[in-house]
């Protein structure tokens, strides 16, 4: 799941070598939280007008996890 983060938002950036994804352990609800980390001149780009890019990211990671039976949540910092 880590790796289809980083070549999602790869395609985005202008620089792809500040990425860095940080994974939290499951939580009670069995919920992964993924910490997606980019440099700061590339957040709009990642984010989107009015967090569109962003709220497809995070649909298509949900998307995959569900074919995984597992339940993830992405977080842009």
């Amino acid at each position: 799941m880590k790796e289809l983060l980083i070549s999602i938002v790869s395609g985005l950036v202008e620089k792809p070598e500040e990425i860095t994804v940080a994974a939290d352990e499951k939580n009670d609800d069995g919920v992964v939280v993924y910490h997606l980390h980019v440099a700061d001149e590339d957040m709009g780009r990642v984010i989107g007008r009015q967090g569109r890019i962003a709220k497809a990211i995070r649909t298509v990671m949900r998307a995959a996890a569900a074919r995984n039976d597992e339940k993830i949540q992405v977080e842009i910092e």
